[in-house]
């Protein structure tokens, strides 16, 4: 796996909430996504009640488990270490407490896509050159 060092600031509301380093990807899709680390308030109950309060809509909802999934949310952007911002359209987190949760960005657009993760595209299409 082609991996890079890069580390994107994830916001709320203009607020920094964590970091990720995108380290998933489904180029042809242009998604991008990782896991949410040096995490300042997310969990459950932060998740749940922002949508709650915003009118964001919830795909799934466990709480039981402490699990979520959230659809696009406006105020959430993420940010590469140069200060630009990845955009694409939607913005969603999922997760659950005990195990960490995830931010991915859908529908980042080309040719911006393969320029900030080059190493996610040259490994996408490794899998499909002959041996």
């Amino acid at each position: 796996m082609l991996k890079t060092n890069k580390t994107y600031i994830i916001k709320l509301n203009d607020e920094i909430i964590g970091e990720s380093n995108l380290e998933k990807a489904d180029p042809p899709m242009g998604v991008v996504f990782g896991e949410i680390v040096d995490k300042k308030v997310i969990n459950y109950a932060f998740i749940k009640s922002y949508c709650q309060k915003n009118g964001i809509e919830v795909a799934d909802d466990y709480p039981k488990e402490k699990l979520i999934s959230t659809r696009t949310i406006e105020e959430l952007k993420v940010f590469s270490p140069e200060n630009v911002e990845i955009k694409g359209i939607g913005n969603q987190i999922t997760g659950m407490d005990s195990e960490g949760f995830e931010i991915c960005i859908e529908g980042v657009g080309y040719p911006f896509y393969e320029k900030e993760f080059p190493h996610h595209v040259r490994e996408y299409e490794e899998r499909f050159k002959e041996k």
